[in-house]
């Protein structure tokens, strides 16, 4: 059952779903109208970019959500709460490692140079936020940014990983061998 949307930011999540199920390339026109119950006219009323405006406010609307969800939690509370808060939100995005990285997918085939800014952005400011955040819990060693380039792309590997194999526990255990215990540094 198709619902109805009524303001633009109301399709921006469904279109996200549509992505991720069909690609940039696959999510034709006729698919996006059907999944979200909209016709060309009122998909062009609000997207008048077309595809191309759509998945860009769909990378701005996983960004909002990671600024908001992951990094101001990396840049404002205290590293280890920190880490695990973001294990915690990141687990819930990505379903349990059920759900793809969008962003992440979008940087793997020609889509990505389509959106190489949004892209970029996206992950550099993931990397420094944990980096910044992996200074404050150990100041004094200096691989903070590889460190953080280790974390992303442990979450990012355990989606695929996850999905590929269809054991989300893999995704699991992978978080929980990346969350800060007490007592303990990464």
């Amino acid at each position: 059952m198709t619902r109805t949307v009524a303001e633009r930011d109301d399709v921006i999540p469904v279109l996200a779903e549509v992505f991720r199920h069909h690609g940039y390339e696959g999510a034709s026109i006729g698919i996006i109208s059907a999944r979200t119950g909209l016709g060309r006219s009122s998909l062009y009323h609000f997207f008048p970019g077309g595809k191309k405006e759509m998945a860009t406010a769909v990378l701005t609307h996983v960004s909002q959500w990671f600024e908001t969800n992951v990094f101001t939690i990396l840049d404002s509370l205290p590293p280890p709460a920190a880490i695990n808060k973001m294990l915690d939100a990141v687990t819930a995005y990505f379903e349990g490692g059920n759900r793809i990285c969008l962003v992440g997918a979008f940087a793997l085939d020609a889509t990505r140079d389509q959106f190489t800014d949004a892209v970029r952005s996206y992950f550099n400011r993931w990397i420094s936020s944990l980096a910044a955040c992996l200074e404050r819990l150990q100041p004094t060693v200096s691989d903070a940014l590889f460190q953080a380039r280790r974390i992303v792309a442990t979450i990012q590997g355990g989606i695929i990983l996850a999905r590929a194999t269809e054991h989300p526990e893999t995704f699991h255990s992978l978080i929980d061998d990346l969350r800060i215990k007490p007592g303990a540094n990464p």
